[in-house]
């Protein structure tokens, strides 16, 4: 069973962490309707939903991916490099004690599960303004046991890795070359954003399906021309968050409920 771990809309998502977008007013209730359609999707695809209550004092916690990262495993609880995220953490942990064994990233080490891309037994970590040397070595540490490598990966211009490339099939990567180097990730084939899209690069693979923003038609063509099944999904309000499709779940395998 493949289960999609998520989290409602905290009413403060307005006072959101910001680094490279300007602030603009994000319509809670809507929000909250497009995050509720999205958690639709995933049901809709084969996933039992997960769903943690709502944060009111935390507006960045509907953006969960960013706290965890589950392997068939291990989980690693990771720590956001926004300080003002550290403390979505634990309610995590806590739901994914019941199906995994736990690591934890500590300080002063910090790592964003949004900066790693795992493909087969390579787990590639962004090296952004959120994930640091230390939070990537704790990372390396936690894995090589289970035969792990991680990989660290610069990325320019960008919130996270998953900014700049995601997986849409088993072997495709779909990416932003102005923000990361396709050499980091091998013999792959790539699928490249639309010029006049840089944002578009984010894609969440749901077993056969890629979930993909409404919000970039160009990207979404080029897709569907590669033979690629794609649902979208309008996530406009979450995107003024800097949040996109991966970001608003944790999907991971297990048996049945803990």
């Amino acid at each position: 069973m493949r289960f999609a771990l998520t989290r409602a809309v905290s009413p403060a998502i307005g006072d959101c962490e910001l680094t490279y977008l300007p602030r603009a007013e994000i319509s809670y209730e809507l929000a909250r309707a497009q995050h509720r359609a999205y958690e639709l999707l995933l049901a809709d695809l084969g996933c039992q939903l997960l769903a943690l209550p709502v944060e009111p004092e935390l507006p960045d916690s509907v953006f969960v991916e960013d706290t965890a990262l589950v392997l068939d495993e291990i989980a690693v609880i990771l720590r956001p490099g926004a300080v003002s995220r550290q403390p979505e953490t634990p309610s995590v942990a806590h739901v994914l004690a019941g199906y995994r064994e736990l690591a934890v990233i500590g300080g002063p080490g910090t790592l964003d599960g949004g900066d790693i891309l795992r493909l087969g037994t390579s787990v590639f970590v962004g090296c952004s303004g959120r994930s640091n040397e230390t939070g990537i070595g704790q990372l390396t540490s936690a894995l090589a046991p289970f035969g792990y490598c991680v990989v660290p990966v610069p990325v320019s211009a960008c919130l996270h890795l998953k900014s700049a490339v995601t997986q849409v099939g088993p072997d495709t990567l779909l990416i932003n070359r102005q923000r990361v180097d396709p050499a980091h990730f091998g013999a792959v084939r790539f699928v490249d954003v639309d010029r006049s899209e840089p944002q578009a690069a984010n894609a969440l693979l749901v077993y056969d399906t890629v979930v993909y923003p409404a919000s970039h038609p160009r990207t979404l063509e080029r897709l569907v021309a590669q033979g690629l099944t794609v649902r979208t999904v309008d996530v406009s309000e979450l995107e003024k968050a800097e949040g996109a499709v991966t970001c608003c779940s944790v999907l991971f395998e297990a048996e049945g409920a803990a």
